[in-house]
Protein backbone atom coordinates (compact mmCIF):
# COMPACT_ATOMS: atom_id res chain seq x y z
CA UNK A 1 0.00 0.00 0.00
CA UNK A 2 1.48 3.46 -1.00
CA UNK A 3 2.08 6.25 1.63
CA UNK A 4 -0.90 8.01 0.40
CA UNK A 5 -3.32 5.59 0.76
CA UNK A 6 -2.31 4.37 4.33
CA UNK A 7 -3.29 7.91 5.20
CA UNK A 8 -6.71 8.17 3.45
CA UNK A 9 -7.65 4.40 5.03
CA UNK A 10 -6.40 5.60 8.66
CA UNK A 11 -8.63 8.97 8.39
CA UNK A 12 -11.79 6.94 7.20
CA UNK A 13 -11.03 4.38 10.07
CA UNK A 14 -13.41 5.01 12.82
CA UNK A 15 -12.07 7.16 15.85
CA UNK A 16 -10.88 5.35 18.61
CA UNK A 17 -13.48 5.32 21.73
CA UNK A 18 -13.05 8.27 24.03
CA UNK A 19 -11.94 7.45 27.72
CA UNK A 20 -15.00 6.93 30.02
CA UNK A 21 -15.39 9.59 32.32
CA UNK A 22 -16.33 8.99 35.57
CA UNK A 23 -19.72 10.13 36.37
CA UNK A 24 -19.66 12.70 39.26
CA UNK A 25 -20.94 10.13 41.81
CA UNK A 26 -21.13 6.39 41.82
CA UNK A 27 -24.52 5.31 43.54
CA UNK A 28 -22.13 4.72 46.67
CA UNK A 29 -21.17 7.82 46.69
CA UNK A 30 -24.67 9.23 45.76
CA UNK A 31 -26.09 7.78 49.02
CA UNK A 32 -23.52 8.85 51.29
CA UNK A 33 -24.25 12.58 49.60
CA UNK A 34 -27.98 12.09 50.30
CA UNK A 35 -27.60 10.97 53.73
CA UNK A 36 -25.32 13.01 55.09
CA UNK A 37 -25.98 15.53 57.00
CA UNK A 38 -23.06 17.85 55.41
CA UNK A 39 -25.00 17.95 52.38
CA UNK A 40 -27.97 19.69 54.22
CA UNK A 41 -25.01 22.04 55.70
CA UNK A 42 -23.80 22.95 52.55
CA UNK A 43 -26.69 23.50 51.52
CA UNK A 44 -27.53 25.97 53.82
CA UNK A 45 -24.47 27.47 54.29
CA UNK A 46 -23.68 28.42 50.21
CA UNK A 47 -26.90 30.75 49.97
CA UNK A 48 -26.06 32.39 52.87
CA UNK A 49 -22.85 33.06 52.49
CA UNK A 50 -23.52 34.50 48.92
CA UNK A 51 -25.59 36.94 50.55
CA UNK A 52 -23.26 38.02 52.86
CA UNK A 53 -21.00 38.26 49.83
CA UNK A 54 -23.89 40.49 48.17
CA UNK A 55 -24.18 42.72 51.17
CA UNK A 56 -20.36 42.94 51.02
CA UNK A 57 -19.63 43.81 47.72
CA UNK A 58 -22.23 46.65 47.73
CA UNK A 59 -20.97 48.30 51.24
CA UNK A 60 -17.39 47.86 49.63
CA UNK A 61 -18.41 49.29 46.55
CA UNK A 62 -20.46 51.79 48.27
CA UNK A 63 -17.31 53.10 50.06
CA UNK A 64 -15.21 52.86 47.23
CA UNK A 65 -17.67 55.58 45.41
CA UNK A 66 -18.57 57.73 48.29
CA UNK A 67 -15.86 57.41 51.47
CA UNK A 68 -18.76 56.60 53.60
CA UNK A 69 -19.24 53.96 56.11
CA UNK A 70 -15.59 52.53 55.89
CA UNK A 71 -16.00 50.38 59.05
CA UNK A 72 -19.09 48.53 57.75
CA UNK A 73 -17.38 47.82 54.32
CA UNK A 74 -13.72 46.54 55.96
CA UNK A 75 -15.70 44.29 58.65
CA UNK A 76 -18.09 43.07 56.12
CA UNK A 77 -15.38 41.18 54.39
CA UNK A 78 -14.07 39.94 57.65
CA UNK A 79 -17.63 38.60 58.08
CA UNK A 80 -17.53 36.90 54.71
CA UNK A 81 -14.26 35.75 55.14
CA UNK A 82 -14.84 33.87 58.40
CA UNK A 83 -18.39 32.56 56.51
CA UNK A 84 -15.82 31.16 53.35
CA UNK A 85 -13.73 29.53 56.04
CA UNK A 86 -16.89 28.19 57.15
CA UNK A 87 -17.97 26.56 54.03
CA UNK A 88 -14.79 24.98 53.26
CA UNK A 89 -14.33 23.45 56.57
CA UNK A 90 -18.04 21.88 56.37
CA UNK A 91 -16.96 21.68 52.27
CA UNK A 92 -13.84 19.48 53.48
CA UNK A 93 -15.65 17.24 55.55
CA UNK A 94 -18.65 16.48 52.90
CA UNK A 95 -15.51 15.57 50.65
CA UNK A 96 -14.27 13.21 52.94
CA UNK A 97 -17.94 11.34 53.82
CA UNK A 98 -19.04 11.48 49.84
CA UNK A 99 -15.91 10.43 48.52
CA UNK A 100 -13.57 9.08 51.87
CA UNK A 101 -11.11 12.43 51.31
CA UNK A 102 -10.83 15.86 52.59
CA UNK A 103 -10.27 17.91 49.36
CA UNK A 104 -9.19 17.13 45.75
CA UNK A 105 -11.48 14.09 45.23
CA UNK A 106 -11.25 13.81 41.11
CA UNK A 107 -14.99 15.14 41.05
CA UNK A 108 -14.48 18.62 42.12
CA UNK A 109 -10.54 18.69 41.87
CA UNK A 110 -10.67 21.92 39.89
CA UNK A 111 -13.17 23.54 41.96
CA UNK A 112 -11.15 22.53 45.31
CA UNK A 113 -8.13 24.46 43.33
CA UNK A 114 -9.68 27.46 42.53
CA UNK A 115 -11.01 27.31 46.20
CA UNK A 116 -7.52 27.60 47.48
CA UNK A 117 -7.01 30.95 45.25
CA UNK A 118 -10.01 32.25 46.63
CA UNK A 119 -8.79 31.25 50.77
CA UNK A 120 -5.27 32.69 49.46
CA UNK A 121 -6.77 35.80 49.15
CA UNK A 122 -9.66 36.25 51.69
CA UNK A 123 -6.92 35.62 54.23
CA UNK A 124 -4.30 38.12 52.29
CA UNK A 125 -6.66 40.29 53.24
CA UNK A 126 -6.92 39.81 56.88
CA UNK A 127 -3.34 39.66 56.99
CA UNK A 128 -3.15 43.43 55.75
CA UNK A 129 -6.03 44.35 57.78
CA UNK A 130 -4.63 42.95 61.19
CA UNK A 131 -0.93 43.63 60.60
CA UNK A 132 -1.60 47.08 59.32
CA UNK A 133 0.52 46.85 56.71
CA UNK A 134 -1.65 47.37 53.80
CA UNK A 135 -3.33 50.63 53.02
CA UNK A 136 -6.97 50.81 52.35
CA UNK A 137 -6.33 50.60 48.51
CA UNK A 138 -4.28 47.32 48.70
CA UNK A 139 -6.78 46.00 51.18
CA UNK A 140 -9.88 47.05 48.81
CA UNK A 141 -8.25 46.11 45.98
CA UNK A 142 -7.90 42.44 47.47
CA UNK A 143 -11.19 42.13 48.35
CA UNK A 144 -12.23 43.22 45.45
CA UNK A 145 -9.43 40.20 43.78
CA UNK A 146 -11.02 37.58 46.05
CA UNK A 147 -14.54 38.79 45.26
CA UNK A 148 -14.27 38.18 41.52
CA UNK A 149 -12.26 34.77 42.31
CA UNK A 150 -15.22 33.86 44.75
CA UNK A 151 -17.48 34.62 41.73
CA UNK A 152 -15.68 32.48 39.24
CA UNK A 153 -15.98 29.73 41.78
CA UNK A 154 -19.02 29.35 42.62
CA UNK A 155 -19.99 29.51 38.57
CA UNK A 156 -17.82 26.08 38.87
CA UNK A 157 -19.71 24.89 41.78
CA UNK A 158 -23.07 25.63 40.32
CA UNK A 159 -22.04 24.13 36.66
CA UNK A 160 -20.96 20.72 38.65
CA UNK A 161 -23.93 20.59 39.98
CA UNK A 162 -25.88 21.40 37.46
CA UNK A 163 -24.15 18.61 35.58
CA UNK A 164 -24.62 16.66 38.28
CA UNK A 165 -28.57 17.16 37.77
CA UNK A 166 -28.30 15.89 34.32
CA UNK A 167 -26.10 12.72 34.60
CA UNK A 168 -28.36 11.31 37.45
CA UNK A 169 -29.21 7.57 37.10
CA UNK A 170 -31.79 7.15 34.52
CA UNK A 171 -33.52 5.16 37.56
CA UNK A 172 -33.93 8.70 38.58
CA UNK A 173 -34.35 10.87 35.78
CA UNK A 174 -36.84 8.67 33.92
CA UNK A 175 -39.66 7.22 36.46
CA UNK A 176 -42.06 4.80 36.09
CA UNK A 177 -45.95 5.96 37.69
CA UNK A 178 -45.84 3.72 40.15
CA UNK A 179 -42.50 4.78 41.76
CA UNK A 180 -43.00 8.78 40.68
CA UNK A 181 -43.57 9.84 44.31
CA UNK A 182 -40.47 8.19 45.26
CA UNK A 183 -38.15 9.40 42.85
CA UNK A 184 -38.93 12.97 42.15
CA UNK A 185 -37.69 13.67 45.80
CA UNK A 186 -34.44 12.29 45.43
CA UNK A 187 -34.01 13.91 42.16
CA UNK A 188 -34.62 17.67 43.58
CA UNK A 189 -31.77 16.46 46.14
CA UNK A 190 -29.79 15.47 43.27
CA UNK A 191 -26.44 18.05 43.80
Amino acid sequence: MSEGSEGLSASLSPPAAAPVQRPLYTPEERVRRDNSKWTLVQGLLAPVQFLIFGVSLYLVIDYLNTGRNYDWAVWSVVVKTIALYTIMITGAIWEKVVFGQYLFHDSFFWEDVFSMLVIVLHSLYLFGLFTGIADEGVLFATALAAYVAYVINAGQFVWKLRQARLSAPAAQAAPTESDADEVEPMVAQAA
